[in-house]
């Protein structure tokens, strides 16, 4: 039985799905940004992929940085997603990927990288932040409970090469013990309409990095270019 103490889930819109790109923590961050902000608004995944990609000189074949993406979301900041609507594929052509010549308002927030184990990871969900969880996967987060419930089996370990980036959105209790309910970014299909509630003995485990954004930084009223 699952009991919910914190569910931050009204502050967010519909679950994304990045698809078979590597752009977990851009989804993560987006949609963390955007939850912040009020009346729900899709902030461009695709705007600031590129720019923490450009400024860790990584190609969009493979996973951002967190210390890119927050320095990413405090500089350069993000516009609305309809500015740059988020591309199915990754580019063929790296060259040629850059966004618009120009976007609107490019909101920024200011962030701070942690390692939170799950204690402080609840601490900040009670003071209604949204965590950034950086994890590496074992099998049972693909095939989460009809309960939406996430728990390793026995002598699964979490895979190395399986690094994902989740929103913690929640915490409550499962049998007892701690569980942290996270938004993913593989669509509606996945646990309970995108999110499920990870066992304390599945996420300790796997667990190498948190983050949460702090403060907007001020910006101009006025359309900013690229």
């Amino acid at each position: 039985m699952i009991t919910v103490e914190t569910d931050l889930r009204p502050l967010f819109g519909p679950v994304r799905d990045q698809g078979s790109r590597p752009t977990c923590l851009a989804f993560a961050a987006s949609d963390a940004h955007a939850g912040l902000r009020p009346n729900w608004a899709e902030l461009s995944c695709e705007y600031a992929f590129y720019h923490a990609q450009m400024l860790s000189g990584r190609s969009p074949q493979v996973g951002a940085t967190l210390p890119s993406m927050l320095d990413t979301l405090r500089n350069q900041g993000q516009p609305a997603e309809q500015d740059w609507p988020y591309l199915a594929n990754s580019p063929s052509d790296p060259v040629a990927w850059a966004p618009p010549s120009t976007v609107g308002i490019c909101f920024k927030r200011n962030g701070q990288m942690s390692a939170d184990p799950v204690n402080a990871i609840i601490a900040k969900l009670c003071r209604q932040n949204p965590v950034l969880l950086l994890t590496r996967l074992s099998p049972s987060f693909f095939a989460p409970t009809p309960d939406g419930i996430v728990s390793p089996k026995q002598g699964e370990h979490p895979d190395p090469t399986l690094r994902h980036a989740v929103i913690a959105v929640g915490h409550g209790e499962i049998g007892g013990a701690p569980a942290i309910l996270v938004r993913n970014s593989w669509g509606a299909a996945w646990g309970l309409g995108g999110y499920a509630w990870l066992t304390e003995s599945f996420l300790t485990p796997g667990l190498f990095a948190t983050a949460i954004l702090l403060e907007e930084v001020d910006v101009s009223p006025d359309p900013a270019t690229t």
